[in-house]
């Protein structure tokens, strides 16, 4: 896509699923890829793409260390233009959801993003502008059964984006959301054991929440990604993007 190559780009949680694909989708768009995660990167991502892929390991959780992981990445590769925040932590319960559980969740998925893009922040400046993108989800939309916690997040992503896109659009940076629907992930197999439920009988049933009558790819979600990291969405911030097969349009 346009614009994209040599550009330095940031992805959170890109060790697997959603992130791996962000990862390897700007990879092949020639970008340079800093990834960041709390896991590490399977080992033939580092050999395939070599030195055009940097891994950091860190929690988003631990601001301190966010702050030295943006600094390293900063003098190693430069300025960064673009930061896809897709890290989260996947913790589902109602109302009956403890403390614990909901300072976990907050932690990460709120304020793990923001702290980020608050440490990468100057790179982007530094750079010219570029492009923040927020993962969301439909679950930032819609109420579901004993999602409440991991859903409030999702809703309050895509506030901040809005808020973000008018803070920094003097900065010439662009912020906007995107919003996959179920999705094909480590992440989904997860969901299905801590419910008991059948991957296969559960799979069909989600697929058929969506118009299109399936999952998304993890390589869908990605190619949205890239197209909001490119110039080819110069026009757009402050913005929602699903990437939901149709789920949304019910």
């Amino acid at each position: 896509m346009k614009g994209l190559a040599h550009r330095i780009a940031i992805v959170t949680g890109a060790s697997n699923g959603l992130g791996e694909a962000a990862v390897r989708r700007l990879l092949a768009e020639r970008c340079v890829v800093a990834g960041v995660d709390r896991q590490e990167p399977r080992p033939e991502l580092i050999r395939e793409f070599g030195d055009r892929f940097r891994f950091y390991l860190c929690d988003i959780s631990d601001d301190e260390g966010l702050g030295q992981s943006a600094a390293r990445i900063r003098k190693e590769l430069g300025p960064a233009s673009i930061l896809v925040n897709n890290a989260a932590l996947f913790l589902f319960r109602g109302v009956e959801a403890s403390v614990e559980e909901l300072d976990r969740i907050c932690q990460v998925n709120i304020r793990g993003t923001s702290r980020v893009t608050h440490h990468v922040l100057p790179s982007l400046i530094e750079a010219g502008g570029g492009s923040i993108i927020n993962l969301s989800s439909i679950s930032g939309f819609v109420g579901q059964a004993v999602f409440a916690t991991y859903n409030a997040t999702k809703f309050a992503i895509r506030g901040l984006t809005k808020c973000w896109a008018i803070d920094l659009a003097k900065h010439n940076i662009r912020v906007n959301t995107i919003c996959p629907g179920y999705i094909e992930t480590a992440a989904f197999r997860n969901y299905c054991e801590q419910f008991g439920l059948d991957y296969e009988t559960e799979n069909r049933r989600v697929g058929a929440l969506h118009l299109l009558n399936r999952q998304g790819r993890p390589e869908e979600v990605a190619a949205a990604i890239a197209f909001l990291a490119s110039e080819e969405s110069s026009f757009i911030t402050g913005s929602d993007l699903p990437v939901d097969g149709g789920y949304l349009a019910r």
